[in-house]
């Protein structure tokens, strides 16, 4: 059968552009803040720190003796991960990029599960609240998906389209 979506190699390479175009780290810069390292400073004063994938292991978790085997059965990764040093909350944020229906429909509906997995993963930490929420691309604004919009928010969870929602990430300057 004929892949008529362009699925495989080019569904990865527009879901990578689609990640790039979607940076945190970007998006906190046109804001006006300055990123060195993992460290996210508005006028001088250090706010948040920034860590994508693996990097939440080691530069947010890490440092606070978590080892995620102790806590969860198996190691989770977001896509980008913001701790806000002003409200001691860890923001998770996820990046689903759709040209078809697919597997990411049903990986919208682990939100719940996995905001709980990065909660193992912060109690007793000093973090004092994990908000889990995605960055959708326009796919996933079909009526068919409204029921998963709705669920999302109903457990807790957010979306937003196309771009990273500074104003939920609780910095105050946004």
């Amino acid at each position: 059968m004929e892949n008529i979506y362009g699925g495989g190699r080019r569904t990865n390479e527009n879901g990578l552009r689609f990640e790039r175009e979607t940076s945190l780290d970007s998006a906190l810069a046109a804001a006006g803040c300055r990123i060195s390292g993992n460290r996210v400073y508005l006028g001088g004063e250090w706010i948040a720190v920034s860590a994508p994938k693996n990097e939440l292991y080691t530069v947010i978790l890490g440092p606070r003796g978590v080892d995620w085997r102790a806590r969860i059965s198996r190691k989770i990764l977001p896509d980008e991960a913001l701790l806000n040093r002003m409200n001691n909350t860890l923001y998770i944020l996820e990046k689903k990029f759709q040209q078809a229906a697919g597997s990411v429909d049903e990986k919208l509906q682990t939100c719940d599960f996995k905001k709980r997995q990065y909660e193992k993963l912060t109690a007793g930490t000093g973090i004092s609240r994990v908000e889990y929420g995605y960055v959708l691309c326009d796919f996933f604004r079909q009526a068919q998906y409204r029921d998963v919009r709705e669920y999302i928010e109903a457990v807790g969870c957010w979306y937003e389209f196309r771009e990273v929602p500074l104003s939920r990430l609780g910095l105050g300057f946004i």
